[in-house]
């Protein structure tokens, strides 16, 4: 078959031929064929047989020299060649995007020369490490009788955007040098959750973690309290607040009453801050948060079960729940009883605006369904036979919605299905429930979130900063528009315009840009990198990305070390704080939380 009627096969039977004339009938091919050659000869005798009247004109010109004429043939003979080899390269990108997988640079380089990617572990991601120390001109801790106040917060939302308030009031405590008292917890959110601080997090691993940088107490002193002729003062400050904010508004504030409650404290601290405060940001996020040892336990035996079954597993995180689809507001298809469910749901924030499904779908605000995140995954490469671990509340639709998914995944997986019994004492806590998924989130081989919400941020920014771990966002905005045309194009096209899709979308180091996005999800003032060359990588044996040349391995870590002492971080009090023993993050590894909000 020639190049012109595949090319018509897999155009929807239009061909455009090397004269310009368009074909629409598949029922004319000899109609097709004479008219291209009458075209040929037509254009043949205008090139070669001039006209009468031409032809005297001609004569009466005068003679043209043989060099002239020599020239001539030279630059037409380069056009018909140059003509040539561009059908032959057009053809041959055609047979390539074709057919390239039979071709075998294909397996190096995608549609745009790129080296393609591992889909399971970045090749830089050992490269890059986790920097959070305190600088040398960061001063201590502000005892408790010498700071400017107490500090009481009060946390809004699900777990994981509290987790960003809690984050967030220790910098602004060391920018007030005030003394922090334990953060509240919200139990009037959508959750309905009354768990407090203490039944989450460690509280006294977060007092002591952090107290080099603040100082924290349980609660307010009982004297203090006596010896205020007012009750504490409440405030809430403007949505990502500049540190000026706090010292001209809140400080003289602080210090004329002595205890000052921040409400609905989230989001509430610039995103941009001196690095220093970015650095404390990740201390508290990445290393003080950590869970209480119920949940990191249970979290922990989850993982291991996965791991028995499996070498490598994915984590999914739908957020594909009533409450997610009601704030996004988007449609599925559900007719008038997804309609009324859903709106009933999302009469619950009075503020919302009203919002076009399809419009909010085509800008890329709409979670995908399962079905569509297992259609994604495929067409990246993972296999039928992965194993899936899914992070979720309830999922609208139920066993209905989640079918399509297992289909493609049978090796599918849940909290409730690994824990069974073991889960009890939890299931009435939906924050303690979302810890619990976010450990096994973590320790998972890839992360994929359906959203850019709290969760997908934090644990977006938290795999980045233990060593860029894989953590695939869908990008929403172009997957939608290729979701509504699947049907009409082959697995193997649709498999490539995913793969082209999800490009910078993959969790790869590269990513990670200053001053791009939310801190929580790019903390670059937290993450450094190791010298190498990109040239130099290479999979070992076992599988794994490594330097080609050990001794270029170890010059680089020698040159990496100096340059370290030279700043007065040694790479010995790197893998002291940051390896093993007490506090490291071999110990964290399974801490932090997470509810799918």
């Amino acid at each position: 078959m020639g190049v012109a009627n595949k090319a018509w096969k897999y155009s929807g039977g239009v061909v455009v031929n090397s004269f310009g004339i368009f074909c629409n009938s598949s029922n004319n091919v000899n109609d097709k064929e004479k008219l291209k050659v009458q075209d040929q000869q037509q254009n043949w005798r205008l090139w070669f047989w001039p006209s009468n009247a031409s032809t005297a004109a001609s004569a009466r010109r005068p003679k043209i020299s043989w060099s002239v004429k020599v020239c001539g043939v030279m630059l037409f003979a380069v056009g018909l060649i140059s003509l040539f080899t561009g059908h032959l390269a057009s053809d041959l990108e055609w047979y390539s995007q074709r057919f390239g997988k039979r071709f075998p640079y294909h397996k190096e380089l995608n549609g745009n020369g790129r080296t393609a990617i591992d889909i399971w572990k970045s090749k830089f991601s050992k490269f890059y490490y986790g920097c959070s120390e305190r600088g040398r001109h960061f001063g201590p801790a502000i005892r408790e009788r010498s700071s400017n106040g107490y500090l009481l917060i009060a946390t809004s939302g699900g777990l994981n955007q509290q987790r960003t308030g809690i984050t967030d009031a220790v910098v602004v405590a060391r920018i007030l040098n005030a003394t922090l008292v334990l953060p509240e917890l919200d139990h009037q959110s959508f959750w309905k959750d009354d768990s407090d601080f203490l039944n989450i997090f460690d509280v006294d691993w977060f007092i002591s973690y952090l107290g080099k940088d603040i100082t924290i107490v349980k609660r307010v002193p009982e004297k203090v309290m006596r010896s205020m002729e007012k009750p504490p003062y409440t405030m809430r400050v403007p949505r990502k607040s500049e540190p000026e904010y706090y010292l001209d508004q809140v400080l003289p504030i602080l210090l004329r009453r002595r205890v000052v409650q921040l409400t609905k404290f989230d989001y509430r601290l610039a995103n941009d801050l001196d690095e220093e405060l970015q650095k404390l940001r990740c201390r508290v996020n990445y290393h003080a948060l950590r869970f209480t040892k119920p949940i990191r336990n249970l979290g922990q035996k989850l993982v291991m079960r996965m791991r028995k079954m499996t070498k490598r597993f994915i984590a999914v995180h739908l957020r594909f729940e009533p409450d997610m689809l009601a704030f996004s507001g988007c449609y599925y298809g559900g007719g008038d009883k997804e309609r009324y469910e859903l709106g009933e749901i999302r009469k619950r924030w009075e503020t919302l605006p009203e919002l076009s499904p399809d419009e909010e779908r085509t800008r890329g605000k709409c979670p995908l369904t399962p079905h569509e995140v297992g259609l994604m995954l495929r067409a990246l490469g993972f296999r039928n036979d992965s194993y899936l671990y899914v992070a979720s509340g309830e999922i609208y639709g139920g066993e209905e919605t989640l079918r399509p998914l297992r289909e493609l995944f049978p090796n599918f997986f849940t909290k409730e299905m690994l824990a069974g019994e073991e889960l009890k004492p939890f299931l009435p806590f939906s924050s303690r429930l979302a810890a619990i998924d976010y450990i096994v989130c973590d320790e998972s081989d890839v992360f994929v979130t359906n959203n850019n919400g709290n969760m997908a941020k934090i644990l977006a920014g938290r795999r980045r900063y233990m060593g860029h771990k894989r953590t695939i966002r869908p990008n929403a905005k172009r997957l939608s528009a290729l979701f509504k045309a699947r049907d009409k194009m082959e697995w193997d096209t649709f498999a490539k315009k995913v793969k082209s899709c999800q490009r910078g979308f993959m969790g790869e180091p590269d990513e990670m840009k200053p001053g791009r996005g939310e801190f929580h999800e790019y903390p670059a003032s937290c993450i450094c990198q190791k010298p190498f060359n990109h040239s130099d990588v290479v999979k070992d044996e076992d599988g794994d990305w490594s330097l080609e040349d050990n001794s270029i391995a170890s010059d680089a870590k020698s040159r990496y070390q100096t340059i370290r002492q030279g700043e007065g971080k040694s790479q010995e009090l790197m893998k002291a704080r940051i390896g093993e023993g007490p506090g490291s993050l071999a110990e964290e590894s399974d801490h932090e939380d997470f509810l799918s909000d």
